[in-house]
């Protein structure tokens, strides 16, 4: 280069040297610089590589024997597909949805095919999914299509907005005490099964009042008539027991509750203890009783049957929107501080 121009290198440097030695800079100095900028420039840093989705695979569960869940599990669907999770369908939900381009599984097999599950219709299809997912220890996400939605407490018409929030990881879990229910015959059978909000010992449809005997870790505490017992968790406070005058109890509180239904004596009230105790109920007396888990499970007994019931080893895990209040959620469904409206006048 400089052969061209008729100037050598070291001509150039001495030049250089005169003319920057009034301003202490070194000609060397400036030729090190130069050369360090044109040869050794930094590199432009690095694009930050794409951190591998917390909730990648997500399995879409929509309200049981109902046509109309198609479009909102489809609206859904592709919200998420575009986000680049994987999406699978609930087998039950995916015959509403014949052309769908998603893989399907049974509700059974979800457990080890979703990182995350998502149920969009009413508390009823939360109990459903959870009981069925929750030895997976895989999180829940309820948006509600349903009426009052305790359980699933995203709106519909802010479907989308809720889960990309809470699939980039801004969201409140909480994980709720399940219960697990020992049925045993006198004849020896026995069944099992869980519950999220409760499991009841009833009268039947066509019985009169039944003889319940209650035993908490092995000792007695009493015999009740009554039309049925209640044996609830936290999450069941604001269902069946809430409408028999039990109380409402924070999911954190590590209690199980006990409330009669329509007990004869009306000294039987309802009893909080704590949730690593086990609670049997025997049948002394009655006719048509039967044991029901969330509703959803029914076991007939007869007089001399009984059902254990204790905390299951493994929790339901909730997500819920960030900044999620469960005191603002109940004064929302149960609505608190609402002025009822007068009745007209005619």
């Amino acid at each position: 280069m400089f052969s061209r121009t008729g100037c050598s290198a070291s001509g150039l440097v001495s030049s250089l040297s005169d003319l920057f030695s009034h301003t202490g800079c070194s000609a060397s100095g400036l030729v090190s610089s130069i050369c360090g900028l044109c040869f050794n420039r930094e590199m432009p840093a690095p694009r930050p590589s794409i951190a591998p989705l917390a909730f990648r695979r997500v399995a879409l569960i929509g309200r049981a024997a109902t046509p109309s869940i198609a479009e909102p599990v489809s609206r859904l669907a592709s919200f998420l597909a575009a986000g680049g999770h994987e999406v699978v369908l609930d087998a039950e939900t995916a015959r509403f949805m014949p052309l769908s381009p998603y893989s399907t599984a049974e509700t059974e097999a979800l457990g080890t095919r979703a990182d995350v599950a998502i149920a969009i219709g009413g508390d009823g299809t939360m109990l459903s999914i959870a009981r069925r997912l929750a030895p997976f220890e895989v999180p829940l996400i309820g948006i509600n299509q349903g009426r009052l939605g305790f359980l699933t407490d995203i709106p519909l018409a802010r479907m989308e907005e809720a889960v990309g929030a809470i699939l980039a990881g801004r969201y409140t879990e909480e994980r709720r005490t399940l219960l697990q229910a020992t049925v045993r015959l006198v004849s020896g059978a026995e069944d099992t099964a869980l519950a999220l909000n409760e499991v009841v010992m009833s009268r039947g449809t066509l019985g009169g009042m039944i003889d319940i005997a209650v035993e908490i870790d092995g000792r007695f505490v009493y015999a009740m008539r009554s039309d049925g017992l209640i044996v609830a968790t936290p999450t069941g406070s604001t269902a069946y027991a809430l409408s028999v005058q039990g109380p409402i109890v924070h999911p954190e509180v590590p209690a199980l509750l006990l409330v009669p239904v329509a007990p004869h004596a009306l000294s039987n009230r309802p009893i909080a203890v704590g949730d690593s105790a086990t609670i049997t109920m025997t049948l002394r007396k009655g006719k048509d009783a039967a044991v029901h888990c969330d509703g959803q499970a029914h076991f007939p007994v007869q007089e001399g049957d009984h059902v254990t019931i204790h905390r299951a080893p493994y929790p339901v895990r909730l997500l819920h929107p960030d900044g999620h209040d469960h005191f603002a959620m109940l004064r929302e469904k149960l609505h608190w501080g609402a002025t009822p409206e007068p009745m007209p006048l005619d």
